[in-house]
């Protein structure tokens, strides 16, 4: 058969086989949009906004609607009545892992964030089990934090006053603190063991080794040697990008509402002083900086899309049919910036977090973390680093941009699957 023949064929016959399933799909699961052979929504939607073209499709398809990215269908949840609906009223049915193909490629399916089933419920119960002997949740944690912060600050006095990128330092804080809560040790910021660490973390590749090696011959068990380092580049990874990014992120807030960080350095002034370190006791007596912390990861929804979900068995869902194994999208952009909850979301105001009289007032709506089965282990122990450094920071410089900060842009540079601020300088000048 002439090659050009043969390769019509088969296209055609990819093209057919795509049709097909794509509509045998389509009677069962919410509406959508139409998808192409192959390509499926891939055009409809920005890769670089991700969730702005999920918003728009909602306005058209309602609050749970399908998009194909590929051949395979994906089931959106847009809002937080839809959210909160899967994720708590149905938290075990939704509490499966999406695809995430190259990445599974590297992991081999392993550690805890891309897992799923009952391996991921004997990681996810070792891990909390694991962190909590090491101190998570006491104040043993809170004075290594407290120590981190303040190796912090004096390694932004060696900037003296001069503009610089903070993205560095602000990492290395938080994966010390992984550090420190496994190993009972921090790092020089400038030793070459951790600065070699950083490295293959910013990689993706750890090199570890392991006290459960005589589980070699056992592969009936999870405890595995490849799947305990697994386990620990997902701790390092998730305990250090997101905490270190939204230190980056809030700071540039605070470099541009120069208003807000007076007032949260006169509150630090008031409760605090200057001659002793923040605590956590403080938190309850200093509303306004813990409404500019909410608002801060409300404003930037560091994770717009979260970590795809899956369903971990068929379930009917508001009508409408979702075969199990099916991939889920919860739009946290829908939830963390619903106009109704915040008004005006677009805007910076830790007035979203304060009731009339000042006082700082819970949200439902703020989920940076998730919720559910899988809102994120580290929770408590990422709002208490956000709390203790950015204070610390605060209390001890003051902060000031290169360029005039109505001039600043806030915009992130990327928003697909993790909201990245853009680059900037900053010079912490010593109060």
């Amino acid at each position: 058969m002439d090659p050009v023949v043969a390769l019509v064929i088969s296209l055609s016959c990819i093209l057919l086989l795509s049709l097909w399933r794509q509509r045998s799909w389509r009677g069962r699961l919410p509406p959508g949009p139409m998808p192409l052979p192959i390509l499926g929504n891939i055009l409809q939607i920005d890769v670089k906004n991700i969730s702005k073209s999920l918003t728009n499709l909602s306005k058209a398809y309602g609050p749970v609607f399908t998009v194909y990215l590929g051949l395979r269908p994906t089931v959106v949840l847009h809002g937080y009545e839809a959210v909160k609906e899967a994720l708590i009223d149905h938290g075990e049915v939704f509490s499966g892992r999406g695809s995430f193909p190259v990445v599974e490629r590297v992991t081999k399916g392993l550690g805890i964030l891309l897992t799923t089933g009952n391996r991921w419920k004997v990681m996810r119960r070792f891990s909390v089990m694991t962190l909590r002997n090491f101190g998570m949740g006491k104040r043993s944690i809170e004075d290594r934090v407290q120590e981190e912060a303040r190796c912090l600050v004096e390694e932004l006095r060696k900037t003296k006053s001069s503009p610089c990128d903070p993205t560095f330092l602000l990492s290395c804080a938080p994966c010390n603190m992984i550090f420190s809560i496994i190993f009972h040790n921090r790092f020089h910021y400038k030793d070459q063991h951790f600065l070699n660490l950083m490295r293959k973390l910013n990689e993706n590749v750890a090199i570890l080794s392991s006290p459960w090696i005589q589980e070699k011959n056992k592969p009936q068990t999870e405890f595995t040697t490849e799947a305990l380092v697994s386990l620990v580049n997902d701790l390092f990874g998730a305990g250090t990008e997101t905490t270190s990014t939204t230190l980056r992120y809030g700071l540039l807030l605070l470099l541009k509402h120069i208003d807000v960080t007076a007032k949260v350095k006169e509150e630090i002034d008031h409760v605090i002083g200057r001659h002793r370190s923040p605590c956590m006791q403080d938190r309850s007596s200093m509303p306004y900086t813990e409404a500019v912390l909410h608002e801060i990861q409300r404003y930037i929804d560091l994770v717009p899309t979260n970590i795809p979900h899956a369903v971990t068995c068929d379930i009917n869902f508001r009508n409408y049919f979702i075969p199990k194994g099916t991939t889920i999208i919860t739009s946290l952009t829908s939830v963390l910036h619903d106009n109704k909850e915040f008004p005006n979301p677009e805007k910076f105001d830790p007035g979203h977090f304060l009731d009339e009289r000042g006082k700082f007032k819970k949200s439902d709506y703020f989920i940076p973390f998730s919720t559910g089965k899988r809102i994120c282990a580290g929770e408590g122990l990422a709002r208490m680093e956000l709390f203790l450094i950015l204070t610390t920071i605060l209390q001890n410089f003051h902060l000031k941009s290169v360029v005039d900060p109505k001039d600043i842009d806030t915009t992130p540079v990327f928003n697909g699957f993790v909201s990245v601020p853009p680059a900037y300088q900053i010079c912490f000048i010593p109060v």
